[in-house]
């Protein structure tokens, strides 16, 4: 098992679903079995006038406020506000930040990329985790929809990624207008 970090940016032709999903990967990372290592997760609306807005909610059991600085720190720069990004990032973590987006291959192309890609009336999810229980995480994952936007990850993986989250699921007593 890997311990480096990912950093994934997930778009959503919506406002709502990637707050949905969110809260799908929170119960991933949350169940008892603990099958996501989930640092953060942040979601990114593009509003219809073109402005950003980003909610950051917390999760129980916060264990790594270093992941949070930087993945707070990244959707403050998506949300075009720079001034406001940084100080939260220099608030929760200071240098922490930069060290935490250095290791984990992360810089502002990243950042610029996924707000170039973004449209508006869409959403994004950013998740920022240690790699679990894959096989779990997949099955966790199949049918939540959306499309990779970008990720640190290598191709193969952001590939499987992708496919799953497109995948029918095979469980079909998950409600309907899922």
């Amino acid at each position: 098992m890997t311990t480096a970090v990912h950093l994934w940016a997930i778009g959503y032709d919506d406002l709502e679903r990637a707050n949905q999903v969110r809260e799908e990967i929170t119960k991933l990372a949350w169940d008892r079995h603990n099958y996501l290592k989930l640092e953060d997760i942040v979601v990114v609306v593009q509003q219809p006038d073109g402005s950003f807005t980003f909610d950051r909610k917390p999760f129980p059991g916060i264990a790594n406020i270093l992941g949070c600085s930087a993945v707070g720190f990244l959707a403050g720069l998506v949300v075009a506000a720079p001034l406001t990004g940084a100080a939260i990032g220099a608030l929760l973590g200071g240098a922490g930040t930069s060290t935490a987006l250095a290791a984990a291959k992360i810089g502002d192309d990243f950042v610029q990329e996924v707000k170039g890609l973004m449209k508006p009336g869409t959403s994004a999810l950013f998740v920022l985790d240690n790699e679990g229980d894959m096989e779990m995480i997949l099955h966790g994952i199949r049918d939540l929809g959306g499309t990779v936007l970008k990720t640190n990850v290598d191709l193969e993986r952001a590939k499987l990624i992708q496919s799953t989250l497109a995948a029918a699921s095979a469980d079909t007593s998950k409600p309907a207008g899922r």
